[in-house]
């Protein structure tokens, strides 16, 4: 291992960009000394956004044919992307669908015993354990778990949802079953292509868990020996700008619809809103969000709240994409720096941890 302190991430998109901005604003809060990230198409209309992450600190790496081009366009490029790669700590890799898979063939796995430890987004089902800040943390190995998956910005809703109203007390018997219906945003307010124009469901191809939304939080809960009664449905919406999930939670214990906002309140990751809309939490994350992102899990509305026969649980709640798996990764790479006082380094993350929108 070159720096115990280094942090590399790999990709510029939806989360990857961000990312890096929060590593490099935060890195002495989270004992950060260094942070890179590898991008790959040395794009004009890109420029703008790779200087303002050199301005904040972090080292741009690319491939070897592609720093001339770079440094034609007055952007300095510090390492190519294996010798990154090679000086990192913890590579974070935010590339789109199946390219993670890849790179841990071609490069991850030969670093494996140099680097404390690999992390892969969302959609990299099979990349490594499964891990949502606040759900599983008690799962993490420190000698064994070298490559941590962190699960998609709405298996994070499930997640939080159920650990937060379902298990108060860690009995994962308290649950019979729930559904939920994952309405997702069509494309990121900075994608052009593949919008939908109008909603578009979504098949059942999981014969148990309905969509992956399920399949993936029951895989995450599975990382502390917990089997869960779970499905999903999903529609894609005419929108750009928030996920939003219907859930129905069917608890053994009796439950009211205060007690239900008492837990809800009882976990600073989940956020409470009298709003209704996306529009307006969308907003309100631009305004005072880290980057535009809310850091909490969920956000809850809580006009939408009922309970049903007194044992389901039933709302709406929205999913604060590339915010909750920020806040996932983050938590992640402080815990392979220091996992005894991981905790206290993410205090730094507090105000973008919004209990109410």
């Amino acid at each position: 291992m070159r720096d115990s302190r280094h942090v590399h991430v790999v990709g510029t998109g939806t989360i990857g960009e961000p990312l890096i901005g929060l590593l490099a604003d935060y890195k002495k809060e989270f004992g950060v000394e260094t942070v890179s990230f590898h991008k790959r198409t040395p794009l004009l209309t890109e420029r703008a956004k790779v200087r303002n992450l050199l301005d904040r600190g972090a080292l741009l790496c690319t491939d070897g044919e592609a720093v001339a081009k770079f440094e034609e366009q007055g952007l300095k490029v510090s390492w190519d992307a294996e010798e990154a790669i090679n000086r990192a700590a913890i590579v974070v890799d935010c590339t789109p669908s199946g390219v993670g898979h890849a790179n841990k063939q071609k490069y991850y796995e030969r670093y494996v015993d140099n680097t404390l430890g690999f992390v892969a987004q969302g959609s990299e089902f099979g990349f490594g354990k499964m891990y949502a800040r606040g759900v599983n943390d008690s799962s993490l190995d420190h000698k064994n778990d070298k490559f941590v998956q962190v699960v998609s910005c709405n298996t994070h809703n499930i997640a939080v949802l159920l650990k937060t109203m379902a298990f108060p007390h860690n009995d994962p018997d308290n649950l019979v079953e729930a559904k939920f219906v994952m309405m997702r945003r069509a494309s990121d307010i900075s994608q052009d292509d593949d919008f939908s124009p109008a909603p578009k469901v979504g098949k059942h191809d999981d014969p148990k868990f309905g969509t992956h939304h399920a399949r993936d939080a029951w895989h995450l809960f599975q990382t502390m020996g917990w089997d869960l009664n779970l499905y999903s449905s999903a529609i894609k919406l005419n929108t750009q700008y928030m996920h939003c999930l219907w859930f129905n939670i069917k608890l053994k214990e009796k439950i009211t619809r205060e007690q239900v906002i008492d837990r809800l309140h009882s976990n600073r990751r989940v956020a409470l809103t009298e709003k209704k809309s996306a529009n307006q939490i969308f907003s309100f994350g631009r305004d005072h969000g880290h980057y535009g992102r809310i850091l909490s899990q969920t956000v809850v509305s809580v006009p939408s709240l009922a309970v049903h026969h007194d044992h389901e649980i039933v709302g709406f709640a929205f999913t604060p994409q590339d915010g909750n798996p920020l806040l996932s990764s983050v938590a992640v790479a402080c815990w392979w720096m220091d996992p005894t006082n991981y905790e206290s380094k993410l205090d730094a993350l507090r105000p973008y941890l919004f209990q109410e929108i």
